[in-house]
């Protein structure tokens, strides 16, 4: 059987459905776990104190704010080449998630920075391109609404989706490209110079486990009502015709 048969939208909304409690319920699991542990079970950091607990939202929603556009960017390319409508309704399903995502991680950010830097904003790079990409969310999501044809909307955004990408990637390695920033570095690394220490490392990868989890089970979800609101509309207008 081939993989493109699993984006065939009656067969996507057979298998989804089961799967859909069982991610939400690990996604609750993982969340709840990871984030009690973080706050109440971990000691304060001997230079920022106990503000460094917000790193088990903040981290985890950066994280997925990206890769939530990064998924948006490969879903938008197999429209562009397959032209599989739940490639386009998935990235379309992705993008107020991710938006939500990058928004968690601004207002956490401010919220960490105030105590930190003395400010709730600085034009750091990496918080300079996070804002870029809340915008191009913004834009993503009116492009999608703006437009009646989905089929254009789908083209359209998809062409706004590569552009965004690079502001992604930005957000990404803004911290390696211009060292003079004052965001600190990666707080998960391959490098164990730079990865917190090992007492905050094992709740903050089960809250990154959690927004997985939440993330893929809230696209597969909307991704449903896309494609049952893509049905309606399509009865809609053959009652019109008729």
């Amino acid at each position: 059987m081939s993989l493109w048969e699993y984006a065939n939208p009656k067969r996507f909304m057979s298998w989804t459905a089961p799967v859909l409690p069982w991610a939400f319920g690990l996604a609750g699991l993982c969340l709840v776990t990871g984030l009690i542990w973080g706050f109440f079970f971990t000691p304060d950091d001997y230079r920022q104190g106990s503000t460094v607990k917000i790193i088990y939202l903040h981290v985890p929603s950066a994280l997925m704010a990206i890769n939530a556009w990064i998924m948006m960017l490969v879903a938008s390319l197999i429209w562009l080449v397959r032209r599989h409508h739940v490639s386009a309704l998935a990235a379309k399903a992705a993008a107020p998630v991710g938006i939500t995502m990058t928004l968690i991680a601004l207002m956490t950010g401010a919220i960490w920075g105030q105590p930190m830097w003395g400010t709730y904003w600085a034009w750091d790079p990496r918080l300079t391109s996070f804002l870029i990409l809340f915008l191009f969310y913004l834009g993503y999501m009116a492009l999608w609404a703006a437009i009646d044809d989905p089929d254009t909307a789908a083209d359209l955004t998809s062409v706004l989706c590569m552009v965004g990408s690079v502001f992604a990637l930005l957000s990404r390695y803004a911290v390696n490209f211009w060292n003079q920033g004052l965001h600190q570095g990666a707080s998960l690394s391959l490098d164990k110079e730079e990865n917190v220490a090992d007492v905050f490392f094992q709740p903050l990868l089960l809250s990154i486990a959690g927004f997985v989890l939440l993330f893929f089970a809230l696209v597969l979800l909307r991704t449903r009502t896309e494609i049952r609101s893509r049905r309606v509309r399509a009865l809609q207008m053959r009652e019109s015709r008729s």
